[in-house]
């Protein structure tokens, strides 16, 4: 049995405590800390199996996060407070001897930008230490990294061509939120699309290919639109077979429009601008007037249906797999009270840390998911709430 730390207090932190909480043969002692330490208290206060303690620390400190962690004393910090902050988060457990999972890369405020380049550069400093850092446990990244491993060991020879697809069915009735923190979110989508192809990546206008793809489940078609997203560079770098990779992901017209209006009044800008002499980023502005993502929970039906499409060789044949999960809002809402966004990034994180606590999964250094066996992850994955599809097929004639 372990403790665990677990840094930030959104919807994915609610379902990250929750889920711990249920395995306390391996979670035995939570702390949840955040820069507001009445959000942890209301998490803390839902759980009724167990005593979840809280805690207050600033994540862009380092000297604040050390001194809780050695307070702590925990076998693993898991971090899913905001991106900015992997960094410091790293720092301090380095500083403190501790592993450490989190769900997202780094990224820096000033820059919209997505690469593991600045948490790959930690690697030989957390090997020194005998540490083991593991990167992007969510779904998106994380399970898809470990779809894929699973089609390269198990249903290809040769991976050659992956699709990862994302697909938000569910709706809230708003006229405008997003489904996890607007400003990542935002950033994220108005990015430069990047795919990979034939060794390089190739860079066209934010959400400028549009497919449509029948999804399964009752589901049907949708519109899908290429983006970039960070699991492709680990992929890639890790199964160097792949000669296409691409990400792909459902937003609705109403979505699109909303965004295409903010982005032309100049509220997605992540620059300061002057108002009434003080500086704001008015990203940040809209954030703080957008609904709270944590407050679609009760009112988000439907269902997510994220995947992988990979397509290669098998026993000298052209071959496709299709690998995925369906998540239902309003399930995951009932079981953590939080919808299915949270719910398929939670999950996730803490089936990492439960391969990192029971051995299962083990490295000095710096790790991405694919490196790890992915059937062992899977075989936990399914009963913590999200379970995995495969549907084997011929790789169509173009």
């Amino acid at each position: 049995m372990s403790k665990v730390l677990i840094i930030g207090a959104g919807g994915v932190s609610r379902v990250v405590v929750h889920k711990c909480a249920q395995r306390k043969e391996i979670f035995s002692e939570i702390t949840l800390a955040s820069r507001t330490k009445s959000k942890c208290d209301s998490i803390a206060a839902e759980i009724k199996s167990m005593t979840v303690n809280t805690a207050q620390v600033d994540a862009d400190n380092v000297p604040e996060l050390v001194a809780l962690i050695r307070a702590e004393k925990p076998s693993l910090v898991i971090n899913v407070a905001l991106p900015y902050q992997d960094l410091t988060i790293m720092d301090a457990c380095l500083e403190t001897g501790v592993d450490y999972l989190d769900t997202a890369n780094y990224e820096p405020k000033e820059t919209a930008k997505f690469e593991y380049s600045w948490q790959w550069a930690y690697h030989d400093r957390f090997r020194e230490k005998k540490l083991m850092a593991l990167l992007g446990s969510g779904f998106d990244p994380g399970v898809t990294n470990v779809y894929t491993a699973l089609a390269a060991k198990k249903y290809l020879d040769v991976v050659e061509e992956i699709d990862i697809i994302d697909a938000n069915a569910g709706s809230h009735g708003q006229p405008f939120a997003t489904n996890f923190n607007p400003e990542i979110n935002i950033r994220e989508v108005t990015a430069p699309c990047r795919h990979w192809e034939n060794g390089k990546w190739v860079e066209t206008g934010a959400l400028q290919t549009k497919r449509s793809f029948d999804f399964p489940e009752g589901i049907g078609p949708m519109n899908i639109y290429r983006m970039y997203h960070e699991e492709m560079e680990s992929i890639v770098k890790h199964i160097p077979t792949i000669k296409k990779a691409q990400f792909w992901m459902t937003f609705s017209d109403n979505y699109l429009k909303h965004l295409e209006v903010l982005q032309n009044v100049g509220m997605t800008r992540i620059d300061e601008v002057e108002y009434n002499g003080q500086k704001i980023v008015p990203l940040q502005f809209l954030k703080a007037v957008l609904p709270d993502p944590g407050s679609l929970g009760p009112l988000t039906k439907g269902k997510t249906c994220i995947g992988v499409v990979a397509r290669g060789m098998k026993d000298g044949k052209r071959k496709q797999v299709y690998i995925y999960n369906i998540c239902d809002h309003e399930e995951a809402f009932k079981e953590t009270n939080s919808q299915a966004i949270s719910y398929t990034t939670g999950v996730p994180a803490v089936v990492g840390a439960m391969m990192m606590l029971t051995g299962k999964w083990r490295g000095e250094g710096v790790f991405n998911m694919e490196q790890f066996d992915p059937e062992v992850f899977l075989a936990e994955l399914g009963p913590m709430g999200l379970p995995t599809v495969v549907v084997e097929g011929e790789w169509p004639e173009l």
